[in-house]
């Protein structure tokens, strides 16, 4: 077999003869069912084989029985034929000016502020709308690998092409303390503060978190890791409960939702940090749905106090 082809080295037409020849063991047999001729089958799954540089079918069993690669083809080409058989239906469906279905991430901290409004906006848009919490990094993955069609989230993923984002707030970072406790002014103080109260950390797993840790390592700050957190919830409880302080965000503290609790919240001092929370969508492929609902999401952040960003 000779190295595969540089180009795409199929199309749905040579992908639904091997599939039939899959499901019936035979070229003869898949040719009936497609009402094609034997060579015509014949040459189609030589042709594939040729382009892909492997061997689909052990030829020297009846009926025909799928190598290795074969066998892993067979799974991956059946969920592309029916993606494929999806798109005339979908197609009609924006005839009526929705799509069938819209998939969204929001970080947890925006989980209280947007979800309701986002479901509202997106039920005049769509007949089902699925919404899932949880860190930016894992939506950003899920919209690379089309599990997603859009997230709300603190990363732009700029270094990634085709795609279009819309900004929607920025926010600055501050610090979070337990009731009684005096805000340090410097980062001196701070420097004392972290030497005899633990920092109750956002986990390293989420965007936040890592842009916490990097400025405090600019700061020159090296507190013990006692607490971190994947949620607002976690960290702002255990401040309230005087384990600790926090760095965060005025949307992370109302995500958490501690009505009653006595907190303290202060500029972070020395140089000043911010995130940036931003709708992220692959370029084109939703019309101008992205962009009303970046400017419907942005209205509701300039309501709650979220600066533009």
């Amino acid at each position: 077999m000779r190295e595969p082809s540089p180009t795409l080295p199929f199309d749905l037409r040579s992908l639904e003869i091997f599939l039939a020849v899959c499901e019936t063991g035979a070229m003869s047999s898949a040719a009936r069912r497609l009402g094609l001729t034997q060579p015509a089958v014949s040459l189609a799954i030589g042709d594939l084989e040729r382009k892909l540089g492997f061997e689909l079918f052990d030829r020297t069993v009846r009926p025909l029985a799928v190598t290795v690669a074969g066998g892993l083809l067979r799974q991956r080409a059946g969920a592309l034929i029916a993606e494929a058989r999806q798109i005339a239906p979908l197609l009609r469906e924006t005839e009526r000016g929705t799509v069938p279905l819209i998939r969204v991430g929001i970080v947890d901290s925006l989980s209280r502020v947007l979800t309701a409004p986002l479901a509202s906006f997106l039920a005049t848009r769509a007949d089902e709308v699925s919404i899932l919490l949880g860190l930016t990094a894992s939506h950003a993955s899920d919209l690379l690998t089309r599990r997603l069609d859009l997230f709300l989230g603190v990363d732009d993923l700029e270094d990634w092409a085709g795609l279009e984002r819309w900004q929607l707030a920025k926010e600055p970072y501050i610090l979070l303390l337990p009731a009684g406790t005096e805000p340090p002014r410097t980062v001196g103080a701070l420097r004392k503060l972290a030497q005899s109260l633990p920092l109750i950390r956002f986990s390293s797993r989420s965007q936040t978190g890592l842009e916490i840790e990097a400025h405090i390592r600019r700061l020159g700050l090296t507190p013990p890791r006692a607490f971190e957190f994947d949620t607002p919830y976690g960290v702002t409880s255990m401040v309230a409960a005087g384990r600790g302080f926090a760095i965060t965000t005025p949307l992370c503290i109302r995500e958490a939702a501690l009505s009653g609790a006595r907190l303290v919240t202060a500029p972070l001092p020395g140089p000043q940090i911010s995130r940036k929370l931003t709708l992220v969508a692959r370029h084109r492929e939703l019309g101008r749905l992205p962009r009303e609902l970046g400017a419907m999401a942005r209205g509701v952040l300039v309501e709650v106090g979220a600066s533009n960003p």
